[in-house]
Order: C-alpha cells, then sequence, then structure tokens
C-alpha cells in the first residue's frame, strides 16, 4: 500500500454539551470532549486501575447542527473521523498546538438519561420475557 492513513474510531460519553460557533449564513462547527476509559488489573496490586482520555471533537455544519440538537452531556456516542493538529497563536504570542478528531461520521448510542433508566433494569429477560409464550420445552405433542 503506497498511501497513508488517518482514521479514528472512538466510543465515549460527552464531557459537556456541543458548544457552536457561527461563521456565516451556511458555515457553523460544533465542539465537545469525548471521554474514552481503559480499565485493567494491576498485576503488581492485584487491583482495578481505570484510565480516562479525553479528545477534542470538532464536528461541522449540518452534522455539527444535528449534534447540538439530540447530544448532551454523558451520552454516548461513536465518533469516526480523523486527527488534525492545528496551530495557533495565544494572547501572549506563544504559539499553540491543539490535537482534535475531527469528526466524518457518528452514531448515537445511548442518552444519560437511557443510560440510567436501564442500569436498574439488566438481566431483566433471564426469564422467559413473554410469558404469554409458552415454554416449549411443557409441550409434549411435539413430533420432533
Amino acid at each position: 500500500m503506497s498511501g497513508t492513513l488517518n482514521k479514528v474510531m472512538l466510543i465515549g460519553h460527552l464531557g459537556d454539551d456541543v458548544k457552536m460557533h457561527y461563521f456565516d449564513d451556511k458555515n457553523c462547527v460544533g465542539r465537545f470532549p469525548l471521554a474514552t476509559n481503559e480499565t485493567y488489573t494491576s498485576k503488581q496490586t492485584n487491583e482495578r486501575i481505570s484510565n480516562t482520555e479525553w479528545h477534542n471533537i470538532v464536528v461541522r455544519n449540518k452534522a455539527a447542527e444535528i449534534c447540538e440538537k439530540y447530544l448532551s452531556k454523558g451520552d454516548k456516542v461513536y465518533i469516526e473521523g480523523r486527527i488534525k493538529t492545528r496551530k495557533w497563536t495565544d494572547d501572549k504570542g506563544i504559539e499553540r498546538y491543539s490535537t482534535e478528531i475531527q469528526c466524518t461520521d457518528f452514531t448515537f448510542l445511548t442518552t444519560k438519561k437511557e443510560s440510567q433508566e436501564n442500569a436498574p433494569n439488566q438481566g431483566q429477560f433471564a426469564t422467559n420475557p413473554n410469558p404469554e409464550i409458552a415454554d416449549p420445552k411443557q409441550d409434549d405433542d411435539l413430533p420432533f
């Protein structure tokens, strides 16, 4: 393969609401932080360690407006895009760098509200989820 690839896929939770910036009547940019978590067990202490990595997500135009409308802090989302580092000068004239994820595609996974509502109900279908349907083990008239 002679080309290069700059592709990022993340699943995480919004750390804040989408902040919109409008440039003219057609163009806008939405920005929000996304947290991804890594959990592992330390071999030395045998305790569970959790690390959170924060990503700066940038989404543009119509996609930004959709994100602003439907996403809020705590929501879980799948983000696909590319890494972009931009250079800028701060108020004191010092050059700074920011690494961002330029979002090209996204899928809403769960809202914060849905996550909280479903948490106590995990495993609710361990028994027959629809009691009106007879258990096939109890029907002895089956030919097989």
